[in-house]
């Protein structure tokens, strides 16, 4: 379970193809700190830490997780924000977020506002009940609030310092980003579709 709020940035250094599999090495500040088994969120995805190198670790997505999130995009060089698990004993900051992305979402328009910017993500109709004004969103791990919500359409507004301290920094017109609902609507919907 995660927060939402990015702890580093690292970079991708090596990607291997292993069947279906894509595996990672990623550099950061805090692959260091990591230990072999952790779970981590990689810009929204829940991924096992599988071995450490000299700042960096190793990661695998599966065929699954590259069919629902971004991570199919991610070359040598890519940035991934970087999240370690939330402890109990800490203040929650964002809001809970599982690591599980539910789809992917195309972002439509970039704006910047003045020392702030606006962005808008196409996102599957049928995802719809999910998201409501003034809701909370995980986009590509980070904990967002959404307005200007449409039937396959909202709007984020970003500070400047999770401009410059996330990888939103470089999502631009026509990139995919990692979307995660919010647990609470989840159930909510799941629990009124078993009313008969």
């Amino acid at each position: 379970m995660f927060t939402g709020i990015i702890e580093s940035v690292g970079t991708v250094k090596e990607v291997i193809l292993n069947g279906s599999n894509r595996t990672f090495w990623i550099h950061s500040p805090i692959s260091a700190q990591l230990k072999v088994d952790q779970s981590v969120s990689h810009s929204g995805v829940c991924l096992t830490i599988e071995e450490l190198g000299e700042a960096c670790h190793r990661v695998t997505a599966i065929e699954e997780t590259l069919l629902k999130s971004n991570l199919g995009d991610w070359n040598e060089g890519s940035l991934v924000n970087l999240e370690r698990c939330l402890q109990i004993n800490d203040r929650i900051d964002g809001h809970l977020v599982q690591g599980h992305v539910d789809t992917k979402g195309i972002c439509k328009k970039r704006k910047e506002k003045d020392g702030s910017w606006e962005f808008e993500f196409e996102f599957p109709k049928k995802n719809a009940a999910l998201i409501i004004d003034k809701g909370s969103i995980s986009l590509n791990g980070i904990s967002l609030t959404v307005f200007d919500v449409k039937k396959k359409s909202f709007k984020v507004a970003i500070i400047p310092y999770t401009f410059e301290h996330t990888n939103i920094r470089m999502v631009n017109v026509g990139d995919t980003v990692n979307i995660e609902f919010d647990i609470i609507g989840k159930y909510l919907l799941r629990r009124l579709s078993l009313k008969d």
